[in-house]
């Protein structure tokens, strides 16, 4: 499967930015599906997480609140709704896939397939 993630961009804090992740190829909707981050010099890092359903979600802390992961099997796409952005979420954003699952998976060890990542920069 492959994946392609969009939306990011500049952002001023306060403001609000939705990604996107558009899955092809050997697509199936029970994939579960996260997002993950990267600032410079820092470790990739989970962000959140939604089963194949769709219907269990599962956040970091530091987005709880604030960011609401979502998709759509129909168009084959996860969402990143960010809200209320910060500088500190400044980042390569990725998605991810991990074929099955019946749990939430926060390790990047654990999903099998990566988008490119998309810039999130968050202005001060």
């Amino acid at each position: 499967v492959q994946l392609q993630a969009s939306g990011g961009g500049l952002v001023q804090a306060g403001g609000s930015l939705r990604l996107s992740c558009a899955a092809s190829g050997r697509t199936s909707s029970t994939y579960t599906m996260g997002w993950f981050r990267q600032a410079p010099e820092k470790e990739r890092e989970f962000v959140a997480t939604v089963t194949w359903s769709g219907g269990g979600t599962y956040y970091a802390d530091s987005v709880k609140g604030r960011f609401t992961i979502s998709r759509d099997n129909l168009r084959n796409t996860v969402y990143l709704q960010m809200n209320s952005l910060k500088p500190e979420d400044t980042a390569v954003y990725y998605c991810a896939a991990k074929s099955g699952g019946n749990r939430y998976y926060t390790s990047t060890w654990e999903y099998g397939y990566w988008g490119q990542g998309t810039l999130v920069t968050v202005s001060s």
